[in-house]
C-alpha cells in the first residue's frame, strides 16, 4: 500500500548484532538503534464503527504480546497458530493485504485454507476484519503488527529480534529450537502485493522486499512454497525479481521469461504470468489507470 515516509533514521552500524529482549525499558533500543522501517503510520484513528467492530471481535487476531516499539511484538511471545484457527490446515500468509480482498476472497475460494493477514496499520487491520464478517469465512485472522519483526517471532526463527538488515541475511532462515513458536507449521504460501514502492531513490533502502525479508519468507515456507510477489513500479519489480534470483533459498521459475524492455537488461526476463486466484484489488487498479505495467514475480522454496 502507498504510505508517506515518517521516519528516515538508519539502524546504527555497530560491530555486533543488536538484539532486544522484547520488554519496554532499558533493554529496549532506542530509536537510532532500530532498523530501517518499510511502511510508515499514517494515523491509527480507527473511528466508533471499526472500533466497535474490532472490540467486538477479539477472536480474529493473533494474540502476540506487544514489543517496546510500536508495531512490534515481544520476542518471547508465544502464539499457537493451531490454537488461533482452531485446527491444522494449510496456511497461507498475505503480507500488507490492504483492506483483506484477496485473501478474504481466497479463503472463501479454498476453505481448505488457514489464511494470515498481517498489517501494521490499525484501520487497515480494522478494515480486514470488516470484510472477514461480510464474507462470512471462519478461517482468516489478522496479525496486526510490523510483518518484517514479528513474523521471525511468529515462526520461531534464529533471526528474530535482529536489527540490522545484513545480519538478519547472515544468520539465515533456521528455526530456533529454543524458541516456542518453533513449532508452529510452516506456510504454504506468502503473499506480498503491491508493497510501497518508496519511489524516490534515497528511500528505496526502505523496500520491504531485500535480501533480509527473503531470509525471513524462507523460514516461514516450507519446501516447495511458493512466496508470489506483484508491483506496478518497474524499477522495484526488477529489484524483486533480482532479490529472488539472487537468494540461495529460492528459485525462479519464470526465469528468463516474459523480459522486459524497459529493464536495464532486458534479456534477463523473470516475470510470472498474473496469478490467476489474485484478485483485482483498488492498488492495482491504481497502477492500471495510471498506465504502468504490472509485474508478477513467483519464488519457490529451495
Amino acid at each position: 500500500m502507498s504510505e508517506r515516509p515518517e521516519d528516515s533514521r538508519a539502524a546504527r552500524p555497530d560491530a555486533t548484532p543488536q538484539q532486544y529482549d522484547g520488554a519496554a525499558g532499558p533493554s529496549a533500543p532506542d530509536r537510532s538503534q532500530w532498523r530501517i522501517r518499510s511502511f510508515s503510520l499514517r494515523g491509527s484513528r480507527l473511528g466508533a464503527r471499526h472500533e466497535e467492530t474490532v472490540a467486538r471481535h477479539p477472536e480474529l487476531f493473533v494474540p502476540l504480546a506487544p514489543g517496546p516499539q510500536a508495531t512490534t511484538v515481544a520476542l518471547d511471545a508465544r502464539c499457537d497458530l493451531g490454537q488461533v484457527f482452531g485446527r491444522e490446515a494449510p496456511l497461507a500468509v498475505e503480507i500488507g493485504p490492504g483492506s483483506g480482498e484477496h485473501g478474504v476472497s481466497f479463503a472463501q475460494r479454498h476453505p481448505e485454507y488457514n489464511v494470515l493477514l498481517v498489517e501494521a496499520w490499525a484501520p487497515g487491520a480494522a478494515r480486514c476484519v470488516a470484510s472477514i464478517l461480510r464474507a462470512g469465512v471462519t478461517d482468516v485472522r489478522v496479525l496486526e503488527a510490523d510483518a518484517a519483526q514479528a513474523l521471525p517471532v511468529l515462526f520461531g526463527l534464529e533471526c528474530a529480534g535482529l536489527v540490522r538488515g545484513e545480519d538478519v541475511t547472515a544468520c539465515g532462515p533456521a528455526r530456533s529450537t529454543a524458541h516456542p513458536n518453533a513449532a508452529n507449521p510452516r506456510a504454504e504460501q506468502v503473499w506480498t502485493f503491491f508493497p510501497d514502492p518508496w519511489r524516490k531513490a534515497r528511500h528505496h533502502k526502505r523496500r520491504l522486499v531485500a535480501a533480509p525479508f527473503a531470509t525471513v519468507v524462507a523460514g516461514m515456507l516450507r519446501e516447495g512454497g511458493a512466496w508470489r510477489l506483484a508491483t506496478d513500479w518497474d524499477n522495484y519489480a526488477w529489484q524483486m525479481r533480482d532479490v529472488v534470483e539472487s537468494s540461495p533459498y529460492f528459485t525462479n521459475p519464470h526465469a528468463g521469461e516474459r523480459p522486459d524492455p524497459a529493464d536495464p537488461t532486458p534479456e534477463r526476463g523473470g516475470f510470472a504470468p498474473r496469478w490467476e486466484e489474485r484478485v483485482l484489488t483498488r492498488f492495482e487498479e491504481r497502477g492500471i489507470a495510471a498506465g504502468r505495467t504490472i509485474h508478477d514475480v513467483l519464488a519457490l522454496r529451495a
